[in-house]
C-alpha cells in the first residue's frame, strides 16, 4: 500500500490518492525506472485495469513507537506504527474503521552511503595491488620458457572473474546515481586489470606455448588470435547465462570460480615445471581475491545488507588456503613432491656419469670454460643429445629456452 498526505489541508492531486491496485503501483515503478513514453501512458489509461482502480480518501490515526533496539543492529532502528485506518465503507453505510499495525526499520542513508564508498575504495585499492602483483609475475616469467610454464586456464579464469566484477560494479553505479562515481571508479580499475594486464599476459602465454609456429604468416596468427578472443568472450557471456539460470546455486558456483589455482597445480604435475609462479604473486592474489567474497558473505554490517554465511566464508578461505599451500610446496620442494614415486613417470637424469675415453678437454658452449668430468656428476649435466654443460649454466639456459644450446633439440624438464 502507498499513501501520500497533503500539506495543511491542501487537496491531494489525482496521482497522490491512495492507490489500492498493486498492478498500478507496478506500472508507476516501471514508468519511473524505464521512463514510460506518453503513448504508453495513454495506452495504460485506456486499459481495463485502469478503470478498475479504486481511488478513495483514507485517514490513518496512529502513533509511532520506537522499539528497544539491539546493540548489534548498528545504524538500524526498529519502530512500530499502531492505530486505526478510516475509509468510506463499501455499502455507503458510514465510515469503516480497521485496525492497522506496521513494523518498520529505519536506515541511516548517510551511513549506508559511507559504507558503499568505503567498499569501492577497498575494491580500488585491491585492484591496484593486483596490478602490482601481475607486473611482478610478468617480470618473473618474462622469457619464453618462463611464460610457457604458466597455465593459460589459470590466468583466463582470473580475467573472467575480474570482467564479472567490472560489470557488477558498473551496473551498481548505474542503478544508484548518487554512488555512480564511486562504483564507476572501482569498475574502471577492474577493467584495467582484466583488459590490459591479464589479457596481455594471456597473449604472452599463448605465444610462448606455440614457439614452433612463430614464423608463420600474419593471417594464420590473426586467425588464431581471433579464436582465442572469441573463446574468452564466449565463455564470459556463457557464464553470465549460466549464473542467471542457476542463481539458486550461487555459492557453489562462486566456490567453483575460486578454484583458479587448480589448473596451475595440475600443469605443474604434468609438465614437472620448476617455479612457474612467484611466491609473492601466489600469496598476494590469494589474499586479494578473498577480500570481496569475505566482505559480502562474512561481514555482518556490509552495505548490501546480506546475512553473513560463516560456513561458506570459512569453506572458501580454507579452499583457497589449501590451493596456495600446494603451490608453495611445489615451488620449494618440487612440482611432484606430494605424489608417490611409484606412480610417477620415468624422468630423464641429467646428472649421469660420462666416460671420457679421448682424454680431450670438453668446453661448455654457454660459458666457454672447460668442464672437469672427474668431479662429481652434480657439477655438470648431460643432455639427451649427449652434449655436456655446467649444471648452473644449463639450468639458467633452460629458464630461457628448453632446447639444447648446441643442436637446438628440445630438452626434457630437469
Amino acid at each position: 500500500m502507498v499513501a501520500n498526505s497533503g500539506a495543511d489541508g491542501e487537496p491531494l492531486q489525482e496521482e497522490d490518492y491512495f492507490l489500492s491496485n498493486p498492478y498500478h503501483l507496478l506500472r508507476i515503478f516501471s514508468s519511473q525506472v524505464f521512463q514510460e513514453s506518453s503513448e504508453e501512458k495513454n495506452r495504460r489509461k485506456n486499459s481495463l485495469t485502469y478503470d478498475m482502480e479504486k481511488h478513495c480518501n483514507t485517514e490513518i490515526a496512529a502513533k509511532v513507537v520506537r522499539v528497544s533496539s539491539n546493540p548489534n543492529d548498528g545504524e538500524h532502528e526498529k519502530y512500530r506504527l499502531e492505530g486505526l485506518m478510516e475509509s468510506p465503507a463499501v455499502d455507503d453505510d458510514g465510515e469503516c474503521f480497521s485496525p492497522i499495525l506496521l513494523n518498520a526499520t529505519s536506515l541511516n542513508v548517510e551511513v549506508y552511503y559511507n559504507k558503499a564508498v568505503n567498499y569501492t575504495l577497498m575494491v580500488t585499492f585491491i585492484s591496484f595491488l593486483q596490478v602490482l602483483l601481475l607486473i611482478r609475475q610478468m617480470e618473473h616469467s618474462n622469457t619464453q620458457s618462463g611464460a610457457a610454464k604458466v597455465s593459460i586456464l589459470m590466468i583466463g579464469q582470473q580475467a573472467i572473474m575480474d570482467a564479472y566484477l567490472c560489470l557488477l560494479h558498473l551496473t551498481a553505479g548505474i542503478l544508484v546515481e548518487s554512488l555512480f562515481n564511486a562504483f564507476a571508479t572501482a569498475a574502471f580499475f577492474k577493467f584495467v586489470v582484466f583488459s590490459i594486464f591479464e589479457m596481455r599476459y594471456l597473449l604472452a602465454i599463448w605465444k610462448a606455448s606455440r614457439p614452433l609456429n612463430s614464423g608463420e604468416g600474419w593471417e594464420i596468427m590473426r586467425r588464431e588470435l581471433s579464436v582465442l578472443y572469441s573463446r574468452f568472450y564466449g565463455i564470459l557471456l556463457g557464464g553470465i547465462l549460466l549464473m542467471y539460470e542457476l542463481h539458486n546455486f550461487l555459492r557453489p558456483l562462486l566456490l567453483l570460480m575460486y578454484s583458479f589455482w587448480v589448473p596451475q597445480i595440475v600443469t605443474n604435475v604434468i609438465r614437472d615445471t620448476r617455479k612457474p609462479l612467484h611466491p609473492q604473486y601466489i600469496l598476494g592474489m590469494t589474499v586479494t581475491r578473498l577480500a570481496i567474497p569475505l566482505y559480502i558473505f562474512g561481514c555482518p554490517s556490509n552495505f548490501m545488507r546480506i546475512e553473513p554465511d560463516k560456513k561458506w566464508s570459512i569453506a572458501v578461505t580454507v579452499f583457497m588456503g589449501i590451493q596456495a599451500a600446494v603451490l608453495l610446496l611445489q615451488h620449494y620442494l618440487g612440482s611432484r613432491c606430494f605424489i608417490p614415486r611409484q606412480i610417477l613417470p620415468e624422468k630423464y637424469c641429467y646428472h649421469r656419469k660420462v666416460e671420457d675415453s679421448t682424454n680431450q678437454p670438453i668446453d661448455c658452449v654457454i660459458c666457454m670454460t672447460t668442464i672437469d668430468l672427474t668431479q662429481r656428476t652434480s657439477e655438470y649435466m648431460v643432455a639427451p643429445c649427449e652434449h655436456i654443460f655446467h649444471s648452473g649454466c644449463l639450468q639458467r639456459w633452460m629458464d630461457i629456452k628448453m632446447e639444447c644450446p648446441t643442436c637446438r633439440r628440445s630438452l626434457p624438464p630437469a
